[in-house]
């Protein structure tokens, strides 16, 4: 079977999103595995962190050309065999490994239409949100556009309902929103996180033109997205322990869980957990309690 193309018009050249977006990953990952990790010797002459191309080859029982040829997003075959072997001899996780599948064969035909209706949020949903009081919560889509909060995340994030909802974009606003980068103290590993969880969206529906226009639109405009962004793992689950300096609560802990919704509508529930043996979970019922009655902090 030979890889589906999927042509963009960019600069008067034509180019394999697809295809170009495996060469990457490929090489990111390569370049991540020490050769001592895998029973290789290290050398005096490698140049350039990771194994080597004849060394993935040989950890995947194929040939260097092959390999090379898969790696520089030539339109080959591929057999999901041998994706399997370099999926092994990578190291990749369940995600990663899924990733790698989806973009290098034609596997995309059990998706959902691609529509662009309006998310409609289940009462049961947002009678979990109204539930969550000291959890922060935020409800996403398969773009990471915030289509749902409850209360405590407007208190410790933002009011999203001051921003249009065609702006409620989660990674855009990370970069966009100076809020953000002075609220997380390890803001590199926050955006990570949902970076991670973008990644996989991608590989799932790299079709979507849309995700590729929004890449170009934030490398534009932000210097630090690119390299962020190369540096991106693949999960549809991360957990990250997030650490917020919050202007009105101080130090705040939180764990991120991120959660797939059921149902028709791609939906994601990102819950912030408030750490165990912390004073988070206290400080946001303090931080709630002051904007219901002004008058407490007076006291």
């Amino acid at each position: 079977m030979t890889t589906m193309i999927t042509r963009i018009e960019g600069d008067g050249l034509h180019y394999d999103v697809r295809l170009q977006a495996l060469s990457t990953f490929l090489k990111t990952q390569r370049s991540k595995i020490s050769p001592e990790s895998v029973g290789l010797p290290t050398g005096s002459r490698r140049r350039t962190p990771g194994l080597r191309r004849e060394e993935v080859s040989q950890l995947a029982g194929v040939s260097t050309t092959w390999y090379t040829w898969l790696e520089q997003g030539r339109d080959i075959q591929v057999s999901h065999s041998v994706l399997d072997n370099i999926a092994s001899a990578l190291r990749l996780t369940a995600d990663e490994r899924k990733y790698l599948f989806s973009l290098a064969m034609e596997h995309h035909s059990e998706l959902p239409t691609l529509e662009e209706e309006p998310v409609q949020l289940h009462p049961s949903l947002q009678k979990i949100l109204q539930e969550l009081h000291h959890c922060p919560t935020v409800i996403s889509d398969r773009r990471c556009y915030i289509v749902g909060w409850n209360d405590a995340a407007r208190h410790v994030f933002m009011d999203f309902e001051q921003i249009a909802p065609e702006q409620r974009n989660m990674i855009s606003l990370l970069f966009d929103r100076k809020e953000f980068r002075r609220l997380a103290v390890n803001w590199e590993d926050f955006v990570s996180g949902f970076l991670a969880i973008f990644r996989a969206y991608y590989g799932q529906y790299v079709d979507d033109e849309w995700y590729n226009l929004f890449l170009d639109d934030m490398m534009n405009r932000h210097p630090d997205f690119h390299t962020l962004w190369k540096q991106s793992s693949v999960s549809s689950a991360p957990d990250v322990l997030i650490e917020f300096r919050h202007s009105k609560a101080g130090k705040m802990l939180f764990d991120l869980t991120s959660l797939q919704v059921q149902g028709s509508s791609d939906l994601r529930c990102s819950v912030y957990t408030p750490a165990p043996e912390s004073a988070t979970e206290r400080k946001l019922m303090r931080l709630i309690e002051r904007e219901a009655d002004p008058h407490l902090g007076k006291h």
